[in-house]
């Protein structure tokens, strides 16, 4: 096999999906959102995107979305749900929707971090969806407490603010990146304005 040959087989350089200044997602790679607000993180990214969006969820994993919560972020008829009764069906219908390219954002919402081979699985999948041309799409993995998926690209954790509450206080939550390949730990106070992710650094 020649040299040619393999070059043209390797995904092409991984664009960013910037939710805001410094907070952004790889393409053509798998991330992981953990806390208590992870879901609301996974509709931050699909609010930056166009098209459907996968959403994956595995046995009792996760608690269902309703519509009308769902709104205040993105449209409810984006997202197409599927539950799987086990975590490797999930992993599995992940892998396979990367692949194909037809959504650019997959979600996987799990009762527990997945092992590295699985992982390293999804990092493939999504770098075979990117080679299909168009928009790559990359893998979003959900999951309990503070996380743990080993071989992710990056790893976020979004809770409320300490102090968040009543009816006439806005939504906001403390946003941390747990783990980048390439950036530091950090966490910013955030919260929504005019539809847009706003962040100030954690006090």
């Amino acid at each position: 096999m020649n040299t040619a040959m393999l070059q043209t087989r390797h995904a092409p350089a991984a664009d960013e999906l910037a939710l805001a200044p410094g907070v952004a997602l790889a393409r053509a790679r798998a991330h992981e959102a953990a806390g208590p607000a992870r879901a609301v993180f996974a509709l931050l990214a699909a609010a930056r995107l166009s098209g459907p969006v996968l959403w994956l969820q595995a046995g009792r994993a996760g608690e269902r979305l309703l519509g009308d919560g769902i709104r205040a972020f993105v449209d409810p008829a984006r997202l197409v749900f599927a539950r799987a009764r086990k975590p490797a069906e999930a992993l599995w219908a992940a892998e396979e929707a990367l692949r194909t390219a037809e959504v650019p954002l997959v979600v996987a919402d799990l009762d527990a971090p997945p092992e590295l081979t699985a992982v390293r699985r999804l990092h493939l999948a999504a770098e075979a969806g990117a080679l299909r041309g168009g928009t790559a799409p990359l893998a979003l993995l959900l999951t309990p407490g503070s996380g743990g998926a080993p071989g992710i690209e990056t790893r976020w954790r979004l809770a409320p603010a300490p102090g968040w509450g009543g009816a006439s206080a806005s939504g906001r939550w403390q946003l941390s990146r747990a783990r980048a390949r390439m950036a530091p730990e950090r966490t910013w106070e955030a919260w929504l304005e005019d539809g847009r992710l706003q962040l100030a650094p954690a006090t």
